[in-house]
């Protein structure tokens, strides 16, 4: 897939909307269109990495990053104290279905173990 095919891709340039909760200037932040739980927001860099583990391998300081803002959004969203849930999809049989590399933050209700 070339990145000009990619839904995540196009949030970030702005060619597709998305409820942004918080943009860095490595990363955005916004809502699920399909939300899991009552706070349910994908954190992705603006570069395109197809999953978590082509990010790590190619940039430790920004799946650093990602992580810091995934606890940032569960700040501002009021579960960091409750607790939440961080979750990287990688392939098809794991649920990843946009090959740009997102973390879910997933919270706001209590979350059974183990998931799936």
């Amino acid at each position: 897939m070339s990145t000009s095919d990619c839904l995540f891709c196009k949030i970030v340039s702005g060619e597709v909307p998305a409820k942004i909760v918080r943009e860095g200037e490595r990363t955005i932040a916004f809502r699920d269109i399909n939300p899991q739980a009552p706070t349910h927001v994908l954190v992705i860099p603006r570069e395109h990495y197809a999953n978590a583990a082509e990010l790590a391998s190619a940039d430790a300081d920004l799946t650093a990053e990602v992580v810091r803002e995934a606890h940032q959004v569960a700040v501002a969203e009021g579960i960091a104290e409750s607790g939440y849930r961080l979750v990287f999809n990688t392939g098809p049989q794991a649920g990843q279905t946009v090959f740009h590399v997102h973390l879910h933050v997933l919270g706001g209700r209590g979350l059974n173990w183990p998931p799936g």
